[in-house]
């Protein structure tokens, strides 16, 4: 519908254009709009507004020429000019009546947009260090991202997801080392445990493992490892890494792998159960195998943004608005953690992406502005970077807060969450906020099986209108499928209000993937379950007469088809019977 109308307004433009009145307009610049008020119309443009301004013209009588040049459509009852030079459009109520068949013959098709099929599209989200488990809190940006994923392919996005695996540096020395440890103690070698060591009861499970794979390889009797360490808690660690490294030797780096390898397979497990499928888990270590770090620093070498001081070579990320200078390269020669995200940023720039999408946590959000920085300083644009930022979902259990520290393993997993909500609801309620807005996550209410629960609430619509077809199958009645129906029968107000939800379906999806905002069909969903739950108690179905039977079941069809579409695209089961 909507695309019918900026059409008709484009081919009346046209016309002025080749008389003279006004300058060229291109089709996407027409923008329609729905009217926050009902009363306003169906639909409404701003176009003469934008005209009026360019060409200094009054708007109102721009509107008026664009009016009376368009053609009359069976579609539009009338168009109206309102306020200022606003064009409202209210559209005939049997024009609604058609889209109940679209919709149905659609299925799955109905709201994808072919709008956006050129751009390609990259999403990297969750990214968790692989040195434990996810936690609740790292699953809203698994479901927010995959919601996002879906719904940009949903409206004709090329798009591909991918999960950036830290396999190198500290924070895996650290698991490493506390795996070895607890192999040791299971062997009765030590009895002592860092402080800053990671004591979840995955690391045994990793030495089990270990145990398991190689029995005593790594048992050894080293009766200095704790000996004289300084006062410090990081320094006892990383004292603790370089004494490891070196008992060890090239045995290390098969502890370190197999920690890694056992920490990745975890998380890739958890979150193929709870649907999120990557296309692509890409390694930090493949930075370093396939020369990114020093192809990037030569990159921004040549663009002349390095410098040297105080024997180190710095990034002058401050000519980009960062508010300092950043270190790539330390005085000792090694690389910095932020030499490798330039080098990754570099990487993903080299693939041809129309747009990279980077979904961070809240608590990176003082790092972005480093990364934009060394993105354009390679000469990138600066819109083809894009953050999102994903703020932490807390998990009250009753009026408690739970701890989600993965140092001292107090936390609660993503799967312990999803064994004890299901995914659904999980899912479900980590899209139904802005992910840029602070989020509790009500344990008790999504558990709970009654409307105020949105997601029971809205699956229990689609399991109602499968339940009627049930019925309808049991009873050998007619359906929309046997014979056409006679949709003009649909006169009630619940009936047309449906058909204007019905109908911006496809809208609310191309909002949602431009916005990059999956809540919006959350919302979405909501409204449409509440309105048919009310339709369902207030309007009989089956002991309608045959005609009008037929009619109401092809109407809550289409609503079924739009559920199912909407919640799939959240990565949210449809099921019919509850």
């Amino acid at each position: 519908m909507k695309d019918k109308i900026r059409e008709l307004v484009f081919n009346a433009l046209d016309h002025l254009y080749q008389q003279g009145k006004v300058l060229k307009v291109r089709p996407e610049s027409i923008n329609i709009e729905r009217p926050r008020n009902d009363s306003h119309g169906d639909f409404t443009t701003n176009i003469a507004l934008q005209l009026a301004s360019r060409e200094k013209i009054s708007p109102r009588e721009c509107a008026e020429d664009i009016l009376e040049i368009m053609p009359n459509c069976e579609f539009l009852e009338r168009c109206e000019i309102a306020g200022p030079g606003f064009i409202n459009f209210y559209v005939q109520a049997e024009a609604y009546l058609e889209l109940i068949d679209e919709i149905r013959n659609s299925g799955p098709e109905f709201g994808q947009s072919r709008h956006n099929n050129s751009s390609k599209v990259l999403i990297e989200f969750v990214s968790s260090n692989p040195t434990g488990p996810l936690h609740v809190g790292h699953g809203r940006g698994a479901a927010f991202g995959d919601a996002l994923a879906r719904i940009l392919a949903f409206a004709g996005y090329d798009v591909q997801t991918e999960y950036y695996v830290n396999d190198a540096g500290r924070q895996m020395d650290i698991l490493t080392v506390s795996v070895w440890l607890r192999y040791l103690e299971d062997h009765g070698l030590v009895s002592e445990f860092p402080n800053r060591g990671y004591q979840g009861d995955y690391i045994r499970k990793i030495s089990k493992e270990l145990n398991e794979k190689y029995t005593k390889k790594f048992a050894l009797q080293i009766e200095t490892l704790f000996q004289e360490l300084p006062d410090d808690d990081e320094a006892i660690i990383d004292e603790l890494i370089r004494r490891t490294k070196n008992s060890l030797g090239d045995d290390y780096q098969v502890l370190f792998d197999l920690a890694c390898r056992s920490m990745v397979q975890d998380i890739q497990q958890d979150l193929t159960e709870f649907g999120v499928v990557f296309d692509r888990w890409f390694h930090e270590s493949q930075l370093v195998n396939n020369g990114d770090i020093e192809s990037a620093l030569t990159r921004l070498e040549e663009n002349g943004y390095l410098y040297e001081r105080d024997d180190a070579v710095w990034f002058r990320s401050t000519d980009f608005e960062d508010d300092k200078d950043r270190v790539v390269v330390r005085a000792n020669g090694s690389k910095t953690y932020f030499a490798s995200d330039i080098a990754y940023h570099y990487n993903k720039a080299e693939r041809n992406y129309d747009q990279i999408i980077n979904i961070f946590g809240a608590d990176h959000h003082g790092y972005t502005k480093r990364i934009e920085a060394s993105f354009q300083a390679m000469g990138n644009p600066a819109d083809r970077l894009e953050f999102l930022m994903v703020q932490f979902a807390v998990l009250y259990r009753g009026s408690q807060k739970v701890s989600m520290s993965t140092r001292e393993g107090e936390f609660v997993s993503l799967r312990e969450l999803r064994e004890e909500v299901g995914n659904d609801a999980a899912r479900f309620f980590y899209v139904l906020r802005r992910s840029d807005q602070h989020m509790d996550f009500d344990l008790d209410l999504a558990k709970s099986e009654s409307s105020e629960n949105p997601v029971f609430y809205i699956q229990y619509a689609h399991a109602r209108i499968a339940s009627v077809f049930e019925l309808v199958k049991d009873k050998a009645m007619e359906t929309p499928d046997s014979r056409q129906p006679a949709y003009q029968l649909l006169v009630e107000k619940q009936e047309a209000e449906l058909l204007r939800t019905l109908s911006q379906f496809p809208d609310i999806v191309l909002s949602a993937a431009r916005s990059r905002a999956p809540h919006l069909v959350a919302y979405y969903l909501r409204n449409l379950a509440q309105q048919f739950h009310a339709y369902y108690n207030e309007h009989p179905f089956l002991s309608s007469e045959n005609e009008l039977r037929l009619a109401r079941l092809g109407l809550i069809d289409a609503i079924r088809v739009v559920i199912a579409n909407g919640l799939g695209i959240l990565g949210v089961s449809a099921p019919l019977n509850m």
